[in-house]
């Protein structure tokens, strides 16, 4: 008898190993896990033209929100996940593409850095953005490339129960060279939860200069909600780290996006509920400190500092945009100039605002 609970308990225990093991196979299979650095295709259309030594350049940078609009308040719009909404119609999503697009024709930018477009994801229909969009830009727009930063066949949270597909994109009328996907720090909560967590990214993309040279742009889309971890400390450090290196290099470069960190001195200006997604003294600071920010210190906290902000939180409480959390950083061999936040008639478009600016091509 005692042989038979023996070997019962043996092959319940090898079992439960099997299952386990076979669980954490799907688990891995169905998610998202790029290496340290991964190279990215670029696509450009024949003939492109190439950057020439002394010319302008304009930039526009997005954090388009995967084309939802503003008339919602998600769920992982508030700190404890209630938001009442799920995701946006196919109605509203179709309003957004046309109107990006007719604010990305009216600005006619040469290049185009966009964060938080969806691909393949379950609440936007599956599409892939990126490609919709580029059928609806002129077709000087042909030469691109992205990197993906949320991947997975099935989440299995209520809210998503499906797949998830999220990325960065660069969008160019003159020719890529080449790409690059810099993988960030990740949030750690639980071995099995982490697997679906975001892979954050720094995307580089190379456009050649005309004689020799290339100028790098980075494009980016910070981790939110990573309050009680380190996590953004990380991603500042590889940020520092990286920019450091191109400066040592004496490349010319400049990195946007959405950073999802205060300029320093703009916490103590924030109502309590805004303030519980930051630090008092903000992670960003160090990158002010060493590198050429817009806006700057003062422009972010001065009189006009509302010309500034950049994100328009989608609780219902807050009326108008009420901080600045995305930037352009660039390197001491670039000017950059006519910078703004677009402000006029985008407040509808998106949670964040179009940031715009000129570099001047060494």
């Amino acid at each position: 008898m005692l042989n038979i609970l023996i070997k019962s308990i043996k092959w319940i225990t090898i079992s439960l190993v099997v299952l386990v093991a076979a669980l954490a196979a799907l688990i891995w299979s169905i998610t998202f896990h790029p290496p340290a650095l991964q190279t990215e295709p670029v696509v450009n259309q024949i003939n492109a033209p190439i950057l020439k030594s002394g010319q302008q350049v304009k930039v526009l940078s997005w954090n388009l929100q995967y084309m939802s609009g503003k008339n919602y308040e998600f769920w992982y719009d508030r700190l404890d996940g209630d938001g009442p909404d799920i995701r946006a119609t196919k109605a509203d999503i179709d309003q957004t593409f046309e109107q990006v697009a007719q604010l990305i024709i009216a600005q006619n930018p040469d290049v185009i850095l966009l964060q938080e477009l969806h691909d393949n994801a379950k609440r936007t229909d599956y599409e892939d953005q990126l490609q919709r969009l580029l059928t609806l830009l002129p077709a000087a727009y042909g030469n691109y490339s992205e990197a993906l930063y949320w991947q997975a066949g099935f989440v299995p949270l209520p809210q998503i129960m499906g797949s998830v597909g999220m990325k960065l994109a660069v969008i160019s009328k003159y020719k890529l060279s080449d790409a690059l996907r810099h993988q960030l720090a990740t949030i750690k909560t639980d071995p099995v939860s982490d697997q679906f967590n975001f892979r954050r990214a720094i995307q580089e993309v190379n456009l050649p200069i005309e004689g020799g040279g290339r100028l790098s742009l980075m494009n980016t889309h910070f981790d939110a909600f990573a309050q009680g971890s380190d996590t953004m400390q990380q991603q500042v450090s590889y940020l520092e780290n990286l920019l450091a290196e191109k400066n040592s290099a004496g490349e010319a470069w400049l990195i946007a996006g959405d950073f999802n960190l205060l300029p320093p001195g703009q916490y103590q200006n924030m109502d309590a509920m805004a303030r519980t997604y930051y630090q008092p003294n903000s992670e960003f600071a160090r990158i002010y400190h060493q590198f050429n920010v817009i806006p700057s210190i003062e422009q972010a906290n001065g009189p006009n500092a509302k010309a500034w902000f950049t994100h328009f939180p989608n609780r219902k409480e807050v009326t108008a945009p009420d901080r600045t959390i995305d930037y352009f950083v660039y390197s001491d061999h670039l000017s950059v100039s006519k910078t703004q936040v677009l402000q006029d008639n985008t407040w509808h478009i998106s949670d964040h605002l179009p940031m715009i600016g000129t570099i001047a091509i060494p």
